[in-house]
């Protein structure tokens, strides 16, 4: 099976991770424990957000066929309240 094939079926991934103080950051991948593990051990790899406050653990993901739609989720995702964010969260 060649790349582009296997990059084909891939589905999308919305996360959220919870850092050491709390707060809550919010993406997309293809490959949800890679990313943390990037958000965790590699500040060149990983996002800004965590530089000051470490990644903790994943406390929210949602599969999605393609990455608009995990666009589009993720977007709706981070203007929500900080409350509905947690309801998110305790749902699963």
């Amino acid at each position: 099976m060649n790349d582009s094939a296997t990059s084909a079926q891939k589905s999308w991934w919305v996360y959220m991770v919870q850092t050491q103080s709390g707060k809550l950051y919010t993406g997309i991948t293809t490959d949800v424990e890679r990313r943390f593990a990037e958000h965790q051990s590699d500040p060149k790899l990983g996002a800004r957000f965590f530089r000051s406050d470490p990644a903790k653990a994943i406390v929210y993901r949602e599969p999605h066929a393609d990455r608009s739609s995990a666009s589009k989720r993720e977007a709706a995702i981070k203007k929500l309240p900080r409350p509905a964010k947690l309801q998110l969260i305790a749902t699963i």
